[in-house]
Formats: C-alpha cells, structure tokens, sequence
C-alpha cells in the first residue's frame, strides 16, 4: 500500500528512462531490477479501446511510426518498435498493454497510474483502467494520478480504496491545484513540478495528512534538497542514481 511505502519514494518515471526507452516492459523490467520502490506510467487507449502505455498523444517521438495513438488501433501500434529510438539494443521493443505490465511487474512493484486522456478527455480511459486494476486485484498496488481532477473523481467512485494523486502543471498554470483544488479534493497526494516546490508548501500538505510526490528530478542537488525537505515521493529518470542519493543503495 502506499502509506507502506520507504520515505521518500523513489518512482521510475516511465520505468528507468534514463537506461532504456520509456514506458516499455525493458524500462520497468529494469527499474524493478535497480530497486525503485515503484514505477511511473502513462495509460491511454487506441483507436479500439485497448490501454496501451505510451506518454505522447502521438507515437511520432517514441516509435518509428507517425500518427495519433487514439486514431490507431492496437494493431498499428503494436507493430511499431518503441525502442530503437533510444538505442539500437532496444530495437522491437514494443508499445505495451497495460494488462502486461501489470501481468509482468504488478505483483512486484507499485505502480502510478497516470490517467493521459488528455486529447480525448470523453472517452472510457478512467472506467477501463479501474476494471483492469481490479481484475488483476492490484487496487492495494497502484495509485492513480491526472492533471484532470475529471478523471480522479470518476476514479474515486469506481475504486475508492485506490488512492489518487493530483497532478499540477507547473508555473501560473498550475496554481489553483497546488491551492485550492488540492486542499479541497479527496487526494492522497500532491505531484507537483520540482521548480513549485519549497518547504513550507511540504509542510503545508502534510498539515492536511497527505503526501507530496514531485515531478521530475534527476539533479543529484535536487534529489538531496527534496530528501532534506521530507517530501514524501520523487519521480526520476535514474532510480538507481535517487537511490543512492537518498542513501538507499551504495
């Protein structure tokens, strides 16, 4: 369960993206093996409502494949290779499903959920995740976070006992879920972006018994000033070099 979780957290942001392409079963395989504490991914779903696990709205940055991951079907998708772009000992690699990053690290590894329907904000994206988590009977393993409140509120209603993490953009735009969409929703936790952070914002959050799980730090500086501050969670691409400076691992 979270609240069981070390303090502070180290989340592999899309799997250890600093050592394989992002958000594949490689990237998490790996992060797992580098003894992160839990894994961060971005779920969305095909043109045929399948969850696939990819970060952009496109596939253009991440695969060799060019298109809209909501006007494709899983098919097309899964046909692309979603790791050469990274390195060519990465070539094959695929988009994958969440159904099979549950099924290979769900029971080893807590995993973020982040709810990515940001293009298609109507779609079944929340209501199809929830089924998945709980048909694999993973609700005390995942948390689910979204920069849509929308998104988390339907979640809460589905899966209430799955906590939820509110995503805040970062700067101006992302004032009012730091503020007041924080304070007053029903969250586990606050994500918000490392430059919005400061100790007395830290403090203010566990006033209201919640966790602060910031986004995404991969200066070793930074990683050791948010550890002095308590945060409660950090999303890096190097869960290995978080570790370390946490001093979790030599």
């Amino acid at each position: 369960m979270l609240n069981d979780l070390p303090k502070p957290t180290i989340f592999a942001h899309r799997g250890d993206s600093a050592h394989a392409p992002e958000n594949t079963l490689a990237s998490f395989k790996l992060a797992l093996a580098e003894g992160a504490d839990a894994i961060e991914l971005d779920a969305k779903l095909s043109a045929d409502g399948e969850i696939v696990v990819i970060h952009d709205p496109t596939v253009d940055r991440t695969t060799n494949g060019h298109g809209r991951v909501s006007q494709m079907n899983l098919s097309d998708l899964r046909s692309l290779d979603a790791g050469s772009f990274f390195s060519e000992k990465f070539r094959g690699e695929k988009i994958p499903l969440l159904s099979e990053v549950f099924e290979t690290v769900g029971r080893n590894i807590f995993i973020n959920v982040e709810l990515t329907n940001y293009s298609t904000p109507r779609d079944q994206l929340t209501e199809k995740v929830c089924a998945l988590v709980k048909k694999h009977a993973l609700e005390k393993s995942v948390i689910f976070s979204s920069f849509f409140a929308s998104n988390l509120t339907k979640a809460a209603r589905l899966l209430p006992e799955v906590p939820r993490g509110l995503l805040a953009m970062n700067g101006l735009l992302g004032v009012w879920a730091r503020s007041f969409g924080f304070s007053f929703g029903d969250y586990a936790a606050l994500h918000p972006y490392l430059t919005d952070v400061n100790p007395q914002q830290v403090q203010r959050v566990h006033r209201l018994k919640r966790r602060i799980h910031v986004w995404t730090v991969d200066n070793p500086d930074d990683i050791a000033r948010l550890h002095s501050w308590g945060v409660d969670g950090i999303f890096t691409d190097d869960p290995k070099l978080a570790l370390q400076k946490v001093g979790r691992q030599a």
